[in-house]
């Protein structure tokens, strides 16, 4: 049996895919309200091919609990950001799991880490809480690193389609946790050490959030000199090394902009690229207000309530709102005291803003400016209802001629 620690984004998937594959399951969660969501078969966030697998995980007979569970497994997915001031990884999450697993497991028990975290993290925060409490790593207690590889808008595919990485203290328990995986995992298993495993997948995040981050510098430098960006990056890709990717209002979710800051935060003097990256990033809501002042001016409008947000989800399709950068403009709008804005997305059904506004052609009939800050699907279907507005395009999604870009 495994015990799955975090009903979230990536442990409520995992838990219900080793469920479909014949594992026994129980997923933990501290939230009540959520567990008994679950419990009644309702889902708590939308995902593609999510309803089914869950009707294939409560067919193969998946509980859900607030209680940890004795077991021989577990499997512990719960947050891990970084603290604002020094940029380190905040454990607090992470130690409570593995404090309440303690307390409850076997003799010989496997606690495998798929929280991403900062490198280094097992061996400073988990490896002395174990030791503490006089088990010996290795015999009592067995820990493993396999980092989550998934994204929001396409997670069940890529849980069956995705490489994994496992890292562990013996070859061992790695082939044990890995022939757990392959109950699902149709790609490459790969097997390294625990420190390896947490390095590697800060890293993958650290890379595209710098790519991310050269991308938003040229579309910026394009906007000064009058250039198109879209343009010139379609050239420059043409080169057979070359891969810039597009940019955007900011970076969200909650891995890219998260996790170069572990980094940063344990190893300032040697991350200089890293960390100018992630405030080029972080910067770009403040270069989508002043772009959008400018269109203002540009066209005599006074009023902020005429400006409207397209999108609240950080990305296309999902309702995941974690780091959006949409949320982010917003904040530091409402800090600089100019408020009013709209807002409207179709995937976040709650009003989590003041200005939203639940209803597209409310939306749309309130404005002069949209601001695409979210590509959906739904507003590609939907163009023809804006062109006739003021449109500040941060994903390129349009063709109009008189629609702005970054």
């Amino acid at each position: 049996m495994i015990n799955v620690i975090g009903l979230g984004y990536i442990g409520l998937p995992t838990a219900l895919m080793f469920a479909k594959h014949g594992i026994k399951v129980v997923g933990t969660d501290y939230n009540s309200q959520l567990v008994n969501s679950l419990k009644q078969g309702e889902l708590t966030f939308e995902e593609k091919g999510l309803e089914e697998l869950f009707q294939s995980a409560i067919e193969g007979g998946i509980e859900f609990s607030t209680e940890y569970q004795k077991s021989a497994m577990y499997i512990v997915a719960v947050p891990t950001p970084y603290m604002k001031d020094s940029k380190k990884l905040d454990q607090k999450y992470l130690i409570s799991a593995v404090t309440g697993i303690l307390d409850v497991c076997n003799k010989g028990a496997i606690i495998i880490i798929e929280s991403t975290i900062s490198p280094g993290s097992i061996d400073k925060h988990i490896r002395p809480l174990i030791e503490d409490k006089g088990l010996v790593i290795g015999q009592d207690i067995h820990l493993v690193h396999a980092p989550e590889r998934i994204i929001p808008g396409n997670m069940i595919y890529e849980l069956e389609h995705n490489s994994r990485t496992i890292g562990a203290d013996s070859v061992e328990i790695a082939e044990k946790v890995k022939g757990l995986y392959a109950s699902f995992c149709k790609s490459e298993i790969i097997l390294t050490d625990i420190r390896s495993a947490e390095m590697s997948k800060v890293v993958e995040n650290t890379f595209r959030d710098i790519n991310i981050a050269f991308a938003n510098e040229l579309a910026r430098i394009a906007h000064s000199e009058g250039m198109d960006v879209y343009e010139i990056i379609r050239i420059a890709n043409h080169h057979p090394r070359v891969n810039i990717l597009q940019p955007g209002p900011g970076v969200g979710g909650h891995c890219i902009p998260v996790d170069p800051w572990f980094l940063v935060g344990d190893y300032p003097e040697l991350t200089n690229l890293i960390h100018t990256a992630r405030k080029t990033n972080d910067d770009m809501p403040n270069h989508v207000f002043n772009r959008i002042r400018e269109i203002m001016r540009e066209h005599n409008i006074s009023d902020i309530s005429k400006v409207g947000l397209y999108g609240l989800a950080y990305k296309e399709d999902v309702d995941d709102v974690r780091e959006s950068p949409s949320l982010q403009l917003l904040e530091k709008m409402e800090e600089a005291s100019i408020l009013g804005v709209k807002s409207f997305d179709p995937f976040v059904k709650e009003k989590l803003v003041e200005g939203q506004v639940l209803g597209f052609e409310e939306f749309v009939n309130d404005v002069e400016v949209i601001v695409v800050m979210v590509g959906h699907q739904h507003l590609k279907e939907n163009l023809e209802l804006i062109k006739t507005k003021h449109i500040l395009d941060t994903k390129n999604i349009t063709a109009f001629e008189n629609a702005y870009h970054l």
